[in-house]
């Protein structure tokens, strides 16, 4: 029978790469964080589904509409959980649009129900939804039975009628893929130019960080200011997108570029560097395949730790209206409702989008602190 290894063994003949999984398993915080934002990601992927209306469908008669509160009890009685209807008032003073829950219409929350039609990805054609009031029927004043999509809206309505929480779900693909896509555009520039500054030196390096130093003294509002400018209005929502990335990638690159300038210029004089050298290898080969291996869980952890910053820029930008326009949506366009305090002091959902912002922010951070210390795996 073979001898069990015990834990010492374990460790003595485990790889780098696994000492770091272990690593990283030990901080709880993380490994929960890391929960929360493959959630979130699951959310922004399939936000067509997950969301429980057609984030552009207006409903005026549901201007400014509170969230509805989900409820089990009714008349001391336990129920399948379910809402009650909204019944539309307006004040004769201030004419102000107020609504009071209609506690004898109950109408029950389920789950794939049908409701408005979508396209999943847009290619899918569906109607089905994660969750929803689903469709009920209505009498009109001229006594027909009309069949309509009941709105369910779990986090209230903005200013035309829309749902405020399909919105932020459909919102989350735009700002969570961002950070993404704005640190792999950052990662390819600091990784080649810091790469190229650090291992071949000399006057290349100097003019290299000399232009860093450059960039990075520019105020960063001016000179996004001056980069949103530059967008012309007429141009499609996709290319907006992309220019956005290239712009939040132009600004963080520099830092990234300087770790990796610092990491080649310790390493390039190391003896597995040197024996690849004479061996003829050539300069390309020998960094990206000697050297950069050397400190990849360097570079993981400063691109993971500049995602946040990037969602947080999007954000900004966005509710400055210097970045992403409607009709796209982003949590950031989506802040531009909440400007004034008047509507923020009458309508306090319109803020539920800096909730999501703050929580993906948070799990990015904590995420990167396990990254951090899992990145030395020998430390205690």
């Amino acid at each position: 029978m073979s001898r069990r290894k015990t834990k010492d063994e374990k460790l003595y003949l485990a790889s780098q790469w696994r000492l770091m999984w272990w690593k990283f398993l030990d901080h709880r915080l993380a490994v929960f964080s890391s929960c929360v934002l493959i959630l979130l990601y699951v959310v922004a992927v399939f936000c067509e589904f997950v969301a429980p209306c057609e984030p552009n469908k207006r409903a005026k008669e549901r201007s400014f509409a509170p969230p509805q509160t989900i409820h089990i009890l009714h008349e001391g009685h336990i129920h399948w959980p379910f809402v009650y209807g909204q019944t539309q008032h307006r004040d004769p003073e201030t004419l102000r649009l107020y609504y009071s829950p209609d506690t004898e219409r109950r109408i029950p929350v389920r789950f794939f129900v049908k409701g408005d039609p979508y396209k999943l990805w847009g290619l899918i054609p569906m109607e089905r939804h994660l969750f929803g009031l689903g469709r009920v029927e209505t009498v009109n004043d001229n006594g027909e039975t009309i069949t309509t999509v009941a709105r369910f809206n779990l986090m209230g309505c903005d200013r035309l009628g829309r749902d405020l929480f399909s919105r932020i779900i459909y919102g989350s693909r735009v700002s969570l893929s961002i950070g993404l896509v704005g640190v792999f555009f950052s990662l390819v520039l600091g990784v080649v130019i810091g790469g190229i500054s650090g291992y071949y030196g000399g006057r290349l390096d100097i003019l290299i960080q000399r232009f860093i130093e450059v960039l990075r003294s520019f105020p960063q509002i001016p000179l996004w200011m001056s980069f949103s400018a530059a967008m012309p209005a007429t141009w499609s929502q996709l290319t907006v997108y992309f220019f956005m990335t290239v712009i939040l990638a132009f600004i963080t690159w520099t830092s990234l570029a300087q770790v990796v300038r610092g990491k080649i210029l310790s390493l390039r004089e190391e003896d597995y560097a040197m024996a690849a050298r004479v061996a003829g290898r050539k300069e390309f080969s020998i960094l990206m395949r000697h050297l950069m291996p050397g400190f990849l869980s360097h570079i993981i952890v400063s691109v993971t730790l500049q995602i946040p910053g990037m969602i947080i820029a999007e954000t900004s930008l966005s509710f400055l209206k210097l970045g992403l326009r409607p009709p796209t949506i982003s949590w950031g366009v989506l802040l531009q409702d909440a400007q004034s305090v008047s509507a923020i002091r009458l309508y306090p959902w319109l803020m539920w989008p800096i909730a999501f912002v703050i929580v993906a922010v948070l799990m990015f951070n904590f995420m990167g602190d396990g990254l951090r210390d899992a990145a030395d795996p020998y430390s205690h």
